[in-house]
């Protein structure tokens, strides 16, 4: 049987409300008294029953965050940084991972809710009509990560997806390339896909450069599709000089296809990544790519759910960190 708080409280020789006050942190208990309650439930194993603590509180101290891939590294390393603030802050994490699918988000949101957690974070997948409906309903603070909604109508932190990508293509611009292929992701998602091809779009016209639909691939941002793509690219009659590929791992599958293909990077094709995630430091040639602050991404929107759930006053609400141009091997 598990140990009650009127058992500490037989066990001390002081009433449940006594225990109950040094439990919670009350400073309005004796030093001797308190010292009693503390020895009475150490050597019983005690631990106070949270859901019951919430009860009474209103609050479970625990804030829900939903991801689209655990096995991404780009997101375990986002989740770190809130973990480390909801730490800091006293609160516990419930990780729940989607798979990129919307009904299963859109259950772990509504089953989050219903766990009464204190607030939720949602991250890096599209917020449809169908997110925004259950969200307005919502009576606790929600903050975006990774992600942000059409209208902005709720608090996020992310990147300028559309201009890191115009900065990446540029810099292929500036180096002599004309023709710069793109593998893209899926441009059904607004954020990530269509807004990187719009930059990459967008950097191509201000230069001057003819946009081709050949020079472009659509992949799902893993390694085995930015390998197809690159394979598609060098069966081209003008191959691309330069590739950027808007996930690492797609970046690697193009290194690896040039390289089965007897070519070399960067001497004959020049590949650019995007987030700067561990194994861009592990392939030969080192990759060359587009950080994200992933750990900041993740700490600054933990930060900023504490803020609305403790109501404190709030300076703006959709926050856009730096991105930034790592140059390794895979560039010249």
């Amino acid at each position: 049987m598990p140990v009650t708080i009127y058992d500490v409280a037989r066990e001390a020789g002081v009433s449940m409300a006594t225990v109950s006050r040094v439990v919670n942190g009350n400073p309005n208990v004796k030093p001797a008294t308190r010292k009693k309650v503390l020895e009475a439930i150490e050597r019983l194993g005690y631990r106070p029953n949270a859901v019951a603590r919430g009860l009474a509180s209103k609050k479970t101290t625990t804030v829900g965050v939903v991801i689209p891939d655990i096995s991404n590294p780009f997101f375990a390393e986002v989740v770190r940084g809130i973990e480390d603030i909801a730490r800091m802050y006293h609160y516990n994490i419930i990780l729940s991972n989607s798979d990129k699918n919307v009904d299963k988000e859109l259950s772990l949101i509504n089953t989050l809710l219903e766990k009464q957690v204190d607030g939720l974070l949602f991250m890096g997948g599209e917020v449809t009509e169908q997110h925004l409906k259950i969200f307005k309903t919502a009576t606790v603070p929600i903050v975006l990560a990774a992600t942000k909604d059409p209208m902005q109508m709720f608090p996020s932190v992310d990147i300028d997806h559309y201009q890191a990508a115009k900065d990446a293509v540029k810099a292929f611009i500036e180096s002599g390339h004309q023709r710069i292929a793109l593998i893209s992701g899926p441009l059904t998602d607004p954020l990530t896909g269509l807004a990187r091809f719009e930059g990459y779009k967008d950097a191509l016209k201000e230069a001057g450069i003819p946009f081709k639909e050949e020079y472009v691939r659509v992949g799902n941002y893993r390694y085995e599709s930015g390998m197809e793509a690159m394979k598609f690219f060098l069966e081209l009659a003008d191959k691309p000089t330069a590739v950027f590929a808007i996930s690492d791992e797609m970046a690697v599958g193009a290194i690896h296809a040039i390289q089965d293909k007897g070519l070399t990077v960067p001497d004959d094709i020049e590949v650019r990544g995007f987030d700067n995630i561990p194994i861009a430091s592990m392939v030969r040639p080192l990759l060359s790519t587009v950080a994200q602050p992933q750990y900041d991404i993740g700490a600054v929107a933990m930060r900023f759910l504490t803020k609305h759930m403790n109501d404190e006053p709030i300076t703006e609400q959709n926050v856009i960190l730096a991105h930034e141009l790592i140059d390794r091997n895979s560039t010249k």
